[in-house]
C-alpha cells in the first residue's frame, strides 16, 4: 500500500522524511487507510488525505498540516506537527481497525502466538464477537507499531519471518522468544523488541 518512490516539497528535509514515513507506516499497520489505498510519491496532497483518514478514526484531530500564509509550509513547523501525529497514533490503540490488518498481514497463527491469546478468540475479537480485553487491544497495538517500523524494509512475507529469525541484538533469540504469553508492552524485553524494529527507519539494512 505504501511503497515511496520519490519525496516532493515540503517533506524533502531528512527529519521531516522520517518523522512522516513513521506516520505512514504507522496508519497503515493499524488498519487506518481504505483498501486498495496506493502511496508512491510523498507529497503535500497525499500525506493530507492520510491525516484525513486518521482523524476519522478520532485520532489527532488537532493535527492539520495547513499551509501557512505565503502558502508555504516551514520545515520546523511541519516537523512539530509530525511529530504530534507520531505520539497521537503511537498513543492511540484502535482494535477495530487493528484486527483487520494485522491478521492479513501476519496470518492468524503467527498473530495469535503472539498476543497470547487462542486462534478462537482472535476471530472472535476481530469479527466484534466480543469486546477486546484492554490488555490484549495494548499488545494488538504494540504489534501494529512494530509492524509500521518493519514495513519500510520488508514485505509481509520478510515481516512474519523477523519475528522468528534470531538477532545478534536480541542476545542471539528471536523477537518472539520476548514475547511470552501475557507480556506487557512496558517490560524490558517488548522494548528491546521494539527498538530493534525502529532501528530500521534508519538503517533499512538491519
Amino acid at each position: 500500500m505504501i511503497r515511496i518512490e520519490s519525496i516532493e516539497s515540503p517533506f524533502t528535509a531528512p527529519q521531516v522524511a522520517f518523522q512522516a514515513v513513521t506516520a505512514l507506516g504507522r496508519a497503515e499497520a493499524m488498519g487506518l487507510l481504505p483498501a486498495g489505498e496506493r502511496i508512491e510519491t510523498l507529497d503535500l496532497p497525499s500525506f493530507q488525505k492520510v491525516v484525513r483518514h486518521v482523524h476519522r478514526a478520532g485520532i489527532a484531530r488537532n493535527v492539520q498540516l495547513e499551509l501557512g500564509s505565503n502558502g508555504v509550509v516551514s520545515d520546523a513547523g511541519l516537523a512539530r506537527d509530525l511529530e504530534r501525529l507520531n505520539l497521537a497514533l503511537e498513543e492511540s490503540p484502535v482494535p477495530e481497525f487493528e484486527w483487520a490488518r494485522l491478521t492479513e498481514v501476519l496470518g492468524v497463527e503467527l498473530l495469535s502466538r503472539l498476543l497470547g491469546i487462542s486462534a478462537s478468540s482472535l476471530r472472535r475479537y476481530k469479527l466484534a464477537a466480543r469486546s477486546t480485553p484492554d490488555d490484549v487491544a495494548a499488545r494488538l497495538h504494540f504489534l501494529s507499531l512494530i509492524v509500521g517500523d518493519l514495513s519500510g524494509a520488508y514485505n509481509e512475507i520478510g515481516i512474519r519471518q523477523w519475528f522468528g529469525r534470531r538477532r545478534a541484538q536480541l542476545d542471539g533469540r528471536a523477537p518472539l522468544d520476548w514475547l511470552k504469553p501475557h507480556w506487557d508492552p512496558a517490560q524490558p524485553g517488548p522494548r528491546r523488541v521494539q527498538d530493534l524494529a525502529r532501528a530500521l527507519l534508519a538503517s533499512p539494512a538491519t
